[in-house]
C-alpha cells in the first residue's frame, strides 16, 4: 500500500532522530544494556515507539496497543554501517481480544498483535521461542525493552536493556496476564511489546502496561493461553512460530 508522503516524512525524520540520539542512555529502570537477539523497534507515524519480537523473518509479534488503527507503522533497526533502515508492514493481525479501554474500564484486554513486513528482516535477529509456561508469585522473571530514557522523549529510545523482577499477584493469579514489580526496576514507555522471558530465555509474556511512575508496575500478556491465535494467524500467512516444550 502507498505511504503518504507526509506520514513516510514523519517516519524517516524519527527513524533519523533516533540514530544520532542512540548510544548508552538508559531505557528499562534499574536494569543494564543486553543483546538484541530477535528484539527490533516499531515506530508510529505519530511518533510512537516500541518493541516487538521476531517470529519468523518476515513476522513481528507486539503489543496491540502499539499498532492501532489509523497510523502508520514501521519495522526500525540499523544496517551494519549504523544507518536507519524502515521497513513497511505488509499485513497486521489484532488479536480479537483487545480492548483499547481496558485499562478505564478495567476490563481484560489481550493487548497482542503479529505484523508482517513487506521484505525479510536481516538473519541477525534470530527468531525467538516462546513458552506456555505458567509463571509463579516470587518467581523472577527477565524485562526487556528499547524505552525511552526519558519519559514523553522517542528520542532517547534506542537501547535494548533488561531488568530482572519478581511476579506479584496484585489481584489473585491471572490466566492471561502476569505483573512484575521489584524495587527500582521496571519498564519505560517504550518497552510495551518488550518480552518477559523465564530462565530459559523463552517468552512467556509481552509487556502491555506500565503502571505509576517509571520503573512501577509492569504488566504482561501471556503467550501460551494465546497459541491457538497466534498459531493459526501464523499457518494462515504460511510461518510458524517456535515453542519450548
Amino acid at each position: 500500500m502507498p505511504v503518504p508522503k507526509r506520514r513516510r516524512a514523519a517516519l524517516t525524520v524519527l527513524a533519523a532522530a533516533l540514530w544520532l540520539a542512540a548510544g548508552p542512555a538508559g531505557a528499562i529502570v534499574g536494569g543494564a544494556e543486553a543483546p538484541a537477539g530477535g528484539a527490533v523497534r516499531l515506530l508510529s507515524s505519530n511518533g510512537g515507539v516500541c518493541t516487538g519480537l521476531v517470529l519468523a523473518p518476515d513476522t513481528v509479534l507486539t503489543a496491540a496497543h502499539c499498532v492501532a488503527a489509523g497510523r502508520e507503522h514501521r519495522v526500525h533497526f540499523r544496517d551494519d554501517s549504523g544507518a536507519p533502515v524502515l521497513v513497511e508492514v505488509a499485513a497486521r493481525a489484532i488479536h480479537p481480544g483487545y480492548d483499547a479501554g481496558a485499562a478505564a474500564g478495567r476490563r481484560k484486554s489481550i493487548d497482542l498483535a503479529l505484523l508482517r513486513t513487506a521484505t525479510p528482516l536481516p538473519p541477525r535477529f534470530a527468531p525467538v521461542t516462546l513458552s506456555a509456561a505458567p509463571p509463579r508469585a516470587g518467581e523472577r522473571l527477565t524485562l526487556a525493552g528499547y524505552g525511552a530514557a526519558k519519559p514523553g522523549d522517542p528520542r532517547s529510545t534506542g537501547t535494548y536493556r533488561s531488568v530482572s523482577l519478581p511476579v506479584i499477584e496484585p489481584h489473585g493469579p491471572s490466566r492471561i496476564l502476569v505483573w512484575l514489580q521489584g524495587g527500582a526496576g521496571g519498564g519505560r514507555p517504550g518497552d510495551s511489546g518488550g518480552p518477559i522471558t523465564g530462565p530459559d530465555g523463552s517468552v512467556l509474556a509481552l509487556a502491555a502496561w506500565i503502571g505509576g511512575a517509571c520503573g512501577g508496575l509492569t504488566q504482561g500478556v501471556l503467550v501460551g493461553p494465546q497459541r491457538g491465535w497466534i498459531d493459526r494467524v501464523l499457518e494462515g500467512w504460511g510461518r510458524n512460530a517456535r515453542w519450548s516444550g
